[in-house]
């Protein structure tokens, strides 16, 4: 599967049974818990009434846009995107200034709330598995599918599989393939039976937002890298303070030990 063209995923919402597989199967592959999941489930669940039963779900995560907005925000090139599909973050650069979360406008970057100031920052979400297209090998939530919901090829071809699944079956799907041409077009293409929106995906524009956030971060990109410094200075400062309570603590200490003894204490304080 290892390739220098472009990939994507085929996901098609007839085909889901809400299993929740890949849920499981990405969080075993990517060692993190299931409360911390890369991908979530959305959709209407079960709908209508029995028997006349039907459901629409799919599993959710990052959409690996062509023209990522996350990576354009970003003052500090913690986000990448790889000439084979993936779009990549480097936690070593992040600052925790979560642009990339108010730039995607898919809601996917996760910031982990349980790090502080001092701990670095972590932005958690959909890697595509890039380690195991690295050795010719498929998404696990792909590869673990029962039914099949998730395809995984190159874009063209994943593309045409599309098309020709809604020509093949009008009555069966709505006329758009999503993904295609949003926000420039994704790596991440859907076909349903109910409108998007239903399954819990945004209507975006067709035009990239990179038009929009380029511009905006041209002057925010000097904010980022002084606010930078400020957070630096800010934990340098903390640990100056705790360093000195410290050290005041255990003065207070001596200064008792010393008035039980009954010696001048005013001789031996030194500040």
């Amino acid at each position: 599967m290892a390739s220098q063209e472009p990939l994507a995923y085929l996901f098609d919402a007839t085909r889901c049974i809400d299993c929740r597989a890949c849920m499981v199967a990405c969080s075993v592959e990517n060692n993190v818990p299931m409360d911390d999941t890369r991908i979530w489930l959305a959709g209407t669940g079960v709908m209508g009434e029995y028997p006349n039963l039907d459901r629409a779900s799919m599993p959710y995560h990052c959409m690996h846009c062509l023209e990522p907005a996350c990576a354009s925000a970003c003052p500090v090139g913690a986000w990448s995107k790889r000439a084979d599909g993936p779009v990549l973050y480097d936690s070593s650069r992040c600052i925790g200034c979560r642009y990339c979360m108010n730039a995607c406008p898919f809601g996917v970057p996760h910031f982990d709330w349980n790090k502080g100031i001092i701990e670095q920052p972590l932005i958690t979400k959909c890697t595509m598995c890039a380690h195991r297209l690295d050795v010719g090998q498929e998404p696990a939530c792909v590869q673990t599918c029962p039914t099949h919901a998730l395809k995984f090829g190159t874009r063209a071809d994943m593309l045409a599989e599309a098309k020709a699944r809604l020509a093949a079956h009008p009555d069966k799907y709505v006329n758009h393939v999503y993904g295609e041409t949003e926000n420039g077009g994704t790596s991440y293409l859907i076909i349903s039976h109910v409108p998007f929106e239903n399954l819990g995906l945004p209507q975006v524009p067709q035009e990239s937002v990179n038009k929009t956030s380029e511009v905006v971060m041209s002057g925010t990109i000097p904010f980022a890298l002084v606010w930078a410094g400020v957070l630096t200075a800010v934990a340098g400062l903390v640990r100056l303070r705790e360093r000195g309570m410290k050290k005041t603590a255990a003065i207070e200490v001596k200064v008792e030990e010393i008035s039980e003894k009954g010696e001048v204490v005013e001789k031996e304080i030194k500040p």
